[in-house]
């Protein structure tokens, strides 16, 4: 089975990591570029880890994962090599019906993680539904080739032509012209 592709509002969103080491570095380091709503729970930090909590006032404890510890989250990420524990973990997510990923461990998953390309307002997710992380992470790499970096001004613009055009068949005939001319100036 496939994933289904969604973009989900982060606001007001709490996010657990369970986990300090390299993977959960990874996955905080992802999550930032969309919220800062998240804790932290491992028995030890990565450096990384460490001057990323302390970057942007992070909540961490440096403890062991306890039952309950998710009940007033709505996203937990599980990045520990404890098979037995994200088991477990994935198990309680259901109870406080939260959503979880457990790293590389796609059976105590209820979404993964896409590579992704975010340039200011523009975000291009990609996924292989786990089949080869290898192929997302060169397409996204031959993708970002392709986009120019003047793509932030343009969706500012787009987005401003939207506020203020009168809604309505005119301005959406103009303004998917105007994003299909931009795209094809990109091969000139």
């Amino acid at each position: 089975m496939s994933y289904f592709p969604a973009f989900l509002k982060l606001d007001n969103k709490k996010i657990l990591i369970v986990g300090g080491g390299h993977i959960a570095y990874e996955k905080l380091e992802h999550l930032l570029d969309f919220t800062s709503d998240i804790s932290i729970i491992a028995l030890d930090f990565s450096q990384d880890m460490k001057r990323v909590i302390e970057e942007n006032n992070l909540n961490f404890e440096k403890r062991g994962y306890q039952k309950g510890d998710i009940k007033d989250f709505t996203i937990v990420i599980i990045a520990v090599d404890d098979i037995p524990l994200q088991a477990e973990i994935f198990a309680e997510s259901k109870q406080y019906n939260c959503l979880c990923n457990s790293v590389d461990s796609v059976e105590y998953c209820d979404f993964i993680f896409p590579s992704y390309i975010k340039k200011d307002d523009l975000t291009i997710a990609i996924s292989t539904s786990g089949a080869s992380p290898a192929m997302a992470k060169h397409l996204k790499i031959y993708l970002q080739n392709l986009i120019p970096s003047s793509i932030s001004g343009f969706l500012q613009e787009m987005k401003e032509l939207r506020k203020t055009l009168p809604k309505g068949k005119e301005r959406m005939k103009m303004l998917d012209k105007k994003a299909q001319d931009y795209i094809r100036s990109w091969s000139k």
